[in-house]
């Protein structure tokens, strides 16, 4: 709902005034008992993409749940139930756990992206629909995406200018933009396959959702409401 979206936004910007995305490991387990190590902060820097990268097509998706050291979509599954089957935390080691690294998103405005993890690499968004690629491991930086948007849409955002997250498949990471751009990435590199204006710029239209992509689909939606336009939902192809 608007409103719960608008009271998280007021608390966030009142709380923080610099945002964090963190990773926390579960330290301690079975029958080794220390305590969670000091906390690193990672400097951005160069780090190495995996050979495999977001090698996600329809079945990989279908049996998400399956794999549950990943989180392949916005929702876990296609259902969207945000179920996650790990289990080696418990209320036994819960208290081991620790910050094992955070990586600073350079950001004092909203961020509400689920992170996506796959293939050993954490795709993430912040504010103004910036994408970052992360070592899930180490929190190193591989690559980020900044899509340059026009600063002045920000008016057009009932809630902030935030962004729920990304998309993947068959080796490319999907972005909604803002202004309206649907955006289509390299997983290796973050450079763009390919780029498309979803909606009449001309007109308050804001992208803040995620993408799905269904056999070889990419769906986006939008929002503006608030500003007299009606959002709709478009597909496109996922490799062109």
């Amino acid at each position: 709902p608007i409103w719960t979206d608008y009271l998280f936004w007021r608390k966030q910007m009142k709380n923080l005034k610099q945002l964090m995305l963190a990773s926390a490991a579960l330290i301690a387990l079975g029958a080794c008992g220390e305590k969670a190590s000091e906390p690193v902060t990672k400097a951005p820097g160069e780090a190495t993409a995996p050979a495999t990268t977001a090698n996600v097509d329809g079945a990989r998706l279908r049996n998400a749940a399956s794999t549950p050291e990943e989180w392949l979509s916005y929702g876990m599954t296609y259902d969207e139930q945000r179920f996650s089957g790990l289990d080696q935390i418990n209320l036994e080691n819960v208290s081991d756990l620790g910050v094992a690294w955070t990586y600073n998103l350079s950001t004092n405005r909203g961020v509400e992206s689920t992170p996506i993890v796959v293939d050993g690499v954490m795709y993430v968004t912040s504010a103004w629909s910036v994408v970052y690629a992360l070592d899930a491991k180490t929190g190193e930086q591989l690559w980020v995406h900044d899509p340059d948007v026009d600063r002045s849409v920000g008016v057009n955002a009932c809630c902030d200018v935030v962004n729920r997250g990304v998309a993947v498949w068959d080796g490319k990471i999907y972005v909604g933009v803002i202004d309206g751009r649907l955006e289509a990435l390299d997983a290796k590199t973050g450079e763009v396959v390919w780029s498309k204006v979803t909606v009449d710029q001309s007109k308050p239209f804001t992208i803040t959702g995620a993408p799905r992509v269904v056999d070889g689909r990419v769906f986006i939606g939008n929002g503006g409401a608030e500003l007299g336009v009606r959002g709709y939902l478009s597909a496109y192809d996922a490799e062109t």
